[in-house]
């Protein structure tokens, strides 16, 4: 059975650059959740926040990382169409959750995604979607 995962871009940050203990734990779960096969899901937010250090700070090589990462095969890709935006602007509107947060969801919305993977604990599953808060460490 394969369940879709939209991966915020802490989690895509874990994995890449995070200590080695929370690298492993996002790199398990991907790999071996359950029993289920992922389909990892993210957006061209995603990637814009997690290409930010590496350009700021001047670390090519952790922007290759990155950008292999982004061009990874077994990626879902969302789009941020209109329809996402206006989804976005209701739960940031209803729920007060920042715009960033409320593009992520209303992307992993649009995607069908089963499940929403974050160590932002002001997220939570009462937000009137049909997917489940994942809290990773």
């Amino acid at each position: 059975m394969k369940r879709r995962v939209y991966l915020d871009s802490c989690v895509v940050i874990y994995l890449i650059e995070g200590e080695e203990v929370l690298s492993r734990a996002v790199r398990s779960a991907l790999q071996s959740d359950f029993g289920f096969e992922i389909e990892a899901c993210v957006s061209p937010l995603t990637r814009l926040e997690c290409r930010v250090r590496p350009l700021r700070e001047d670390q090519p090589e952790l922007l290759r990382h990155y950008d292999r990462f982004f061009s990874s095969r077994g990626l879902r890709w969302g789009r941020l169409t209109r329809g996402v935006m206006d989804l976005a602007t209701s739960l940031r509107a209803r729920h007060r959750i920042k715009t960033p947060d409320a593009i992520h969801l209303a992307v992993a919305a649009t995607l069908g995604s089963d499940e929403f993977w974050t160590n932002d604990h002001r997220l939570s599953s009462g937000l009137d979607l049909r997917l489940s808060i994942r809290q990773l460490p």
